[in-house]
């Protein structure tokens, strides 16, 4: 049965409501009685019987709401994130209730996350962990002798979890606002080169470019975490550029921002997957095809530390192919 009070949006007037129909109705059963002549006690026994199934009928919209968040809090409790109540009101209690629901929503999908990020890292320590472990057992063996390229091969292994750990490590410490910003003002064309040198070390066949403009300009940030920022953009750029391809890296002043552009000659980003590259270990299918791909955590740390800055970073798909990241960062000009 439908309570007529739902559609009324405070609680107040429905208890004020309530306590004057009960009124008016005990007033009109005691009325009734002095007609008919009955005694006062009967009059009265039959007012308040009444009086109280009416309240019982009008307040059950009001208080049902607070009976299913109770058994839902107590199910969520024990582990069922599932859990949901149904909104019968429009009133305090019916918002209550549309919050707490909301707050389920998001403790599941914080579950989720929580369940994909332990699979995730899982996943991403047994491939180097196995690898290593086949590989020594092996020299242990005596199967194959511990030669300069196989220890190479370890070595490799061995920085790949470093590198994991590392990148855990600052997305945790991201995530829970522990890393200050250590702000300077320096020039954009002093971070971009310094990159840009790092990353032609670790692809020779890849060229780089750097084009600021104007040649001075300067930005108002922690160099050491932007330089992390740029760093992933530029080694992910260069990942996927075929040789003797070419990855720019391009800055200008765009009113009171400044805007920093990665560029490469890759084969792009799907369109599906533009507002995902900067979730925790997602992966493109091209990504995920190649022993080259990353652990999928250098975009979501990109993403942190832009946001730390009070910047915004964004993926685009150039035409006809590549791929173009975009980062907007607050500028001060130097006075």
């Amino acid at each position: 049965m439908v309570n007529p009070l739902n559609r009324l949006r405070s609680i107040k007037v429905k208890l004020s409501i309530v306590i004057v129909a009960a009124v008016a109705v005990t007033l009109a059963v005691n009325e009734i009685g002095l007609i008919f002549n009955f005694r006062s006690q009967f009059r009265a026994g039959v007012a308040a019987v009444i009086a109280l199934g009416m309240v019982q009928v009008l307040s059950r919209g009001m208080t049902s709401p607070l009976r299913s968040m109770e058994r839902a809090a107590t199910s969520m409790a024990a582990g069922n994130v599932a859990e949901r109540i149904e909104v019968s009101s429009a009133d305090e209690v019916g918002r209550l209730a549309e919050a707490f629901n909301h707050m389920a929503h998001e403790l599941a999908e914080v579950d989720r996350q929580r369940r994909e990020l332990v699979a995730n890292v899982s996943h991403e320590l047994r491939t180097p962990i196995s690898a290593l472990r086949a590989t020594l057992e092996n020299v242990v063996d005596g199967v194959v002798a511990p030669e300069p390229p196989l220890l190479r091969t370890m070595l490799a292994q061995t920085e790949r979890l470093q590198r994991l750990v590392t990148q855990l490590l600052d997305l945790s410490r991201l995530e829970s606002g522990e890393v200050p910003l250590h702000r300077l003002d320096f020039p954009v064309a002093e971070l971009l080169e310094a990159v840009a040198d790092e990353s032609a070390l670790s692809f020779p066949a890849v060229s780089f470019t750097v084009d600021v403009d104007p040649p001075d300009l300067d930005l108002d940030g922690d160099p050491e975490r932007l330089h992390q920022v740029f760093a992933n953009l530029c080694d992910n750029a260069a990942r996927f550029t075929p040789d003797d391809g070419e990855v720019r890296l391009r800055a200008s002043a765009a009113g009171s921002r400044v805007r920093i552009e990665v560029l490469d000659d890759g084969p792009g980003i799907p369109p599906e997957a533009l507002t995902r590259v900067f979730e925790r270990f997602y992966r493109t299918d091209e990504a995920r095809s190649t022993d080259e791909g990353g652990s999928g955590l250098g975009l979501a740390i990109a993403r942190w530390v832009v946001d730390l800055h009070g910047g915004t970073i964004e993926a685009e798909t150039r035409d006809p192919h590549g791929c173009r990241m975009v980062v907007d960062l607050p500028w001060q000009s130097r006075q």
